[in-house]
């Protein structure tokens, strides 16, 4: 394995996350205090009290297995195996998937693990790009022109982080089909997965597909838990799975007694924590749109299809320099798309926080001056 670089994002988030007063890229949901999550179930707190500290069994508690397998629709318990958070799972995933050589083609701009890790690796990496000027929307006749011979993993992301794209029924099919007819592994993020602003925009998740879809999933983001720290990944190919189980022996072995517990009692009400923060999300979205609306001079916008982030353009100013002076100024935190690697002065904004008003009217303020 070759010397990993630095992660950008979190680099970038150790500087200001606790720090700045407002964060206004924040990718996850409005979160829950511990005594919230008790309250939804009778009894939920006395059990949680008399919880056994030893340690979990490695793969994910049987009840928390049973309840993530819940989600989908051809998914068993023993093919869901719990993680420390998303990075634990895509870390080890990476590892069990691919060897050196190996070619992975990532739907991008991404979160930097999801082709950092594979390039440490000694692997090749491809961007199938999304264009601001298209939406977002990807092309699967450029995704089929980047499939070489040594292709192993296609890595997506839906809905997509920083942009709040969700892909389209066809070109999720279209991409499954491109997958399944070479035998590459289908890699998908769903972190994001139910928290669609319309029902039937949903895509069917990727484990459900066939053995070679993978769905990686998370307490973090749509469910607004991030400091429970649980992630998983759901898939019915059972050789990747043992690999990865085996992986993990070297890194968490097993995961957080107490964690487990309430991510457990969170999934088992799961649907009143995403009309929540999906309550949260639509009113947020009307006042950054109407914010958008009236600043055009200044930001390009293109209004998401799911979740609690956009991607939007600034006109006439470096997007570093622009954020660094919000900060700076106003304890407003953005994050610039160079975190991405991405060059067109573009910035991740997050509106599943409550404070999103206060933090808007900051900007605005901003901007005035």
């Amino acid at each position: 394995m070759k010397q990993i670089k630095p992660f950008k994002l979190e680099r970038y988030f150790a500087r200001y996350e606790f720090s700045a007063e407002y964060l206004l890229c924040s990718s996850d949901c409005e979160s829950l205090t511990i005594q919230d999550l008790l309250k939804l179930e009778e009894g939920a707190e006395g059990a949680f009290q008399e919880h056994w500290l030893g340690y979990t069994e490695s793969q994910g508690s049987p009840s928390l297995r049973e309840e993530i397998s819940r989600i989908y629709n051809t998914v068993a318990p023993d093919q869901v195996l719990v993680h420390s958070g998303a990075e634990e799972a895509i870390f080890l995933f990476m590892q069990a998937a691919l060897e050196p050589g190996d070619h992975l083609i990532v739907h991008w701009p991404c979160y930097q693990s999801l082709s950092e890790i594979a390039a440490s690796l000694g692997c090749q990496v491809s961007r199938w790009e999304a264009r601001a000027e298209n939406r977002w929307e990807l092309d699967t006749s450029e995704l089929k022109d980047l499939i070489q011979s040594n292709t192993r993993v296609i890595v997506i992301n839906t809905p997509h982080n920083p942009t709040g794209y969700l892909m389209s029924h066809e070109t999720y099919q279209e991409t499954w089909e491109l997958a399944q007819s070479r035998d590459i592994l289908l890699f998908s993020d769903e972190v994001y997965r139910e928290s669609e602003y319309k029902e039937e925009d949903r895509l069917p998740a990727a484990c459900d597909l066939g053995s070679n879809g993978i769905s990686l999933g998370v307490t973090s983001k749509t469910y607004g838990l991030a400091g429970l720290r649980i992630g998983w990944i759901a898939t019915r190919n059972q050789t990747l799975y043992q690999k990865i189980a085996q992986l993990k022996d070297y890194t968490t072995i097993c995961n957080s007694a107490p964690s487990e517990f309430l991510a457990e009692l969170a999934l088992r009400h799961r649907e009143k924590l995403v009309n929540h923060n999906l309550g949260i999300i639509s009113h947020n979205l009307a006042l950054v749109e109407d914010f958008f609306g009236n600043h055009r001079e200044r930001f390009q916008w293109f209004k998401p299809d799911a979740g609690p982030i956009a991607f939007p353009r600034l006109r006439g100013e470096k997007i570093d320099d622009f954020c660094d002076r919000l900060v700076r100024d106003t304890s407003v935190l953005l994050l610039p798309g160079s975190i991405y690697d991405h060059t067109g002065n573009h910035f991740r904004i997050g509106f599943g926080r409550v404070n999103l008003p206060q933090a808007l009217q900051r900007l605005e303020d901003f901007l005035s001056k």
